[in-house]
């Protein structure tokens, strides 16, 4: 008769076992030995050492061997045969913990910065034995198991170890090559239900619509941006030039055949597109793993996996690389506000609300159909900061443009009376995710010489920029009334121009109130919006003119630039991710206009200091003139030091002919810059030499007289020599 199965036993034939270390591998007890293997579908098992045969249990699949310790090595090899052959391999239960109490403290507590260096999935090595070292925090899980093709996906093969109380599950399997793909399997504990789950922390994914992760293998990247880097940390970036292209990879151009370009393919078409145009940075929308194409990379799935529709994690690197060796910097958009409901994802990660905020009052965004995090909980913010830091450490990049930082500040965001719970003292501001966004900072800060946080946060929530002692500490922001005056402003036919002149003058009320980059972003070209040309009024001169105008007003006023792409050559349809852009609009002089403007205007703003060195002080801006509605013109002066240019804007189709500006000194005033030159498609009408005369002008002791084009914008610099 069979003698009974002891509980242990029986809950690891049952898949519910939280330490299967307690049954499977090798057991000593003074001189004595037994050593237990796990294994499904095997009809003999034997040592692979010395021919030593483990016996069957029962009718389990559990096998079993009883001899002198001495028989058996501590890491000892197994051999076993199935319907799909011959096998051997060294045990997984015969190797101890792996992960350290430190680390897993640190977690624990919130502090820890590299948590994707133990959590994950890694090649590992013990004793000189080659594997890969399987890490996943489920503190509500009854089992754990890493499945993959590598154990026919049953988790009933390699079952995880708890760490104790940490809610952090290891496994080191021994002889297991990278590129294997895999998932966690996990029962949880209250219900017994059993998920699938990819992993967190995973570095690489597979290509939509699949949904497993694969051992990404270590780097062989050789780095060549050393330079880039020690200059990035000495630098002083607010006042220094900043103009950014914001980019869509899978729909900036693609191949032949109508398909995804590589990492490293868009990096040389890229780099020599921006190279030209004069841009300084690059920025990406989320390139982290996302399943739908549609949401552009902001519903996340796996936040530590470089999108692998266009390459592995080394091809990425290459593009951030190649892009450092020519000088540009790269942004990423980052997505630490909400998550996808995706089964295969952080929802209910282990059957209960682990990253998500229990109460959905907190923990849903129901506009966006996604989960918020739980800012509370430290194990989540070792996630989230952890994150940060391994997109700006690993991969070099420069900054993260922080995605819908107003949803993550308001408890109230899109929510209905009833809808949301206040905090603790009755308001409506979310407490832990301000703490979590100071800790953030403040940690970015120290640990990423030269780093930008930027925010995209479209209230007007007092001190984002400022240090995080007292504000949120974020690098800049991005200035959305500004934008969004502007966009009115500039949809009004130029004849009723003069009813809304105040769109153009308020934004300079609070202009330095915070480090503000200027925005026309890929937010302005979708949803039924239109492309920002077909955002101009009047006939198709107007149109281009407008746009021209347009850009030449971004690139004087003060704060740093960001332009989506497309806009610069004059896109007519509304981007959609679907296809790449319409570069054949280039063949058509209007459009080269656009993109000749865009071009100097870069190059205009990077050569002149007084363009951008006082970004984001007062001291670098004076209106020369913000009150005459009736003939839709504005004058402001832009300075650093000594060096002035006096700027104007004519909004309506009208020339204004002898127009007067004041100015402080006598001399010759040459125009620079003209966005109606006949080089971007213009009228042509402008000045020559201008000389001041003794004229006075409201406070200024002198004058000028000039010639406003129609619909543009001109620069004029005193000549000094």
């Amino acid at each position: 008769m069979t003698p009974p199965l002891s509980s242990d036993i029986q809950k690891l034939l049952s898949a519910c076992h939280h330490d299967p270390f307690a049954v499977l591998g090798r057991h000593v007890n003074g001189k004595n030995c037994m050593v237990r293997v796990l294994l499904p579908h095997a009809e003999q098992v034997r040592f692979l050492h010395a021919p030593l045969s483990l016996q069957r249990i029962g009718n389990t699949d559990i096998f079993e061997w009883h001899g002198q310790a001495t028989e058996v090595p501590d890491n000892y090899q197994i051999q076993w045969s199935d319907q799909y052959g011959i096998h051997q391999r060294y045990d997984p239960y015969c190797f101890p913990p792996q992960l350290t109490e430190f680390d897993l403290h640190l977690f624990n507590e919130g502090k820890h910065r590299h948590a994707y260096q133990f959590l994950g999935a890694h090649q590992h090595q013990i004793n000189t034995i080659d594997g890969i070292l399987f890490a996943v925090w489920a503190p509500n899980a009854e089992r754990v198991s890493v499945v993959g093709e590598f154990n026919q996906w049953d988790g009933r093969i390699h079952p995880m170890r708890v760490r104790g109380s940490s809610g952090v599950w290891e496994l080191f399997i021994p002889n297991l090559a990278t590129c294997n793909l895999y998932k966690f399997e996990i029962r949880q504990r209250a219900t017994g239900n059993i998920f699938i789950k990819s992993d967190p922390y995973a570095q690489g994914c597979e290509n939509r619509p699949h949904t497993a992760n694969y051992v990404v293998p270590n780097s062989q990247h050789e780095w060549q941006d050393a330079n880039w880097l020690a200059n990035r940390a000495q630098s002083q970036w607010s006042h220094r030039p900043m103009s950014i292209y914001e980019v869509h990879l899978g729909s900036w151009q693609r191949n032949e055949a109508g398909k995804f370009l590589n990492y490293r393919e868009l990096a040389h078409r890229l780099v020599a597109y921006i190279e030209r145009l004069g841009f300084t940075h690059i920025e990406l929308l989320p390139i982290a793993e996302h399943p739908y194409d549609p949401s552009w990379g902001y519903q996340v799935t796996g936040f530590y996996a470089p999108t692998s529709r266009f390459g592995s994690p080394d091809d990425f690197r290459y593009f951030i690389d190649y892009c450092h060796q020519h000088n540009i910097g790269v942004l990423l958009d980052w997505v630490p506000g909400h998550f996808p409901k995706d089964a295969h994802g952080l929802a209910r990660f282990d059957g209960t609300a682990l990253y998500e905020h229990p109460d959905p009052r907190k923990g849903e965004h129901k506009e966006w159909g996604t989960y918020v995090f739980n800012y509370a909980r430290l194990e989540v913010r070792s996630f989230l900061i952890s994150n940060a830091l391994y997109w700006l450490k690993i991969f070099h990049i420069d900054g993260l443009r922080v995605d819908a930082v107003a949803s993550m500040l308001y408890l109230d965001y899109s929510r209905k009376a009833g809808e949301w719970l206040p905090n603790q003292y009755g308001g409506h501001e979310n407490i832990e995710a301000i703490s979590f966004l100071q800790e953030l900072n403040s940690v970015v800060q120290a640990e990423c010489a030269g780093s930008l946080m930027i925010a995209e946060e479209s209230t007007s929530w007092a001190q984002v920029t400022r240090p995080s002692s007292n504000g949120l500490g974020f690098s800049m922001k991005w200035n959305m009334g500004w934008m969004h005056d502007t966009a009115i402003y500039f949809r009004e036919d130029q004849q009723h121009r003069r009813y809304h002149h105040q769109l153009l003058t308020f934004g300079m009320l609070y202009a330095f109130s915070e480090n503000f980059v200027l925005p026309f972003s890929h937010d302005e070209v979708v949803h039924g919006k239109g492309s920002l040309l077909n955002k101009m009024p009047g006939d198709t001169w107007q149109k281009f003119a407008n746009l021209r105008l347009l850009f030449t007003y971004l690139w004087t006023y003060s704060g740093k630039k960001l332009l989506f792409m497309g806009c610069e050559f004059g896109q007519e349809r509304e981007w959609s991710e679907e296809r790449a852009l319409d570069w054949e609009l280039l063949d058509k002089p209007n459009h080269q206009g656009i993109q000749n403007i865009v071009k100097d205007l870069n190059q205009l703003y990077c050569q002149q200091p007084a363009l951008h060195q006082f970004d984001f002080e007062g001291q670098g801006f004076t209106w020369i003139d913000c009150s005459d509605n009736k003939q839709s013109v504005i004058a402001f002066k832009r300075r650093a030091g000594a060096e002035e240019l006096l700027i104007l804007f004519n909004f309506t189709a009208t020339p204004r002919y002898n127009y007067r500006i004041g100015v402080q000194q006598l001399g010759v005033y040459h125009e620079i810059f003209n966005s109606d030159s006949y080089h971007y498609q213009g009228s042509n009408m402008g000045n020559d030499a201008i000389t001041a005369d003794n004229q006075t002008w409201k406070e200024y002791p002198y004058s000028v007289s000039l010639t406003l084009p129609p619909l543009a914008g001109i620069i004029l610099q005193l000549k000094t020599s």
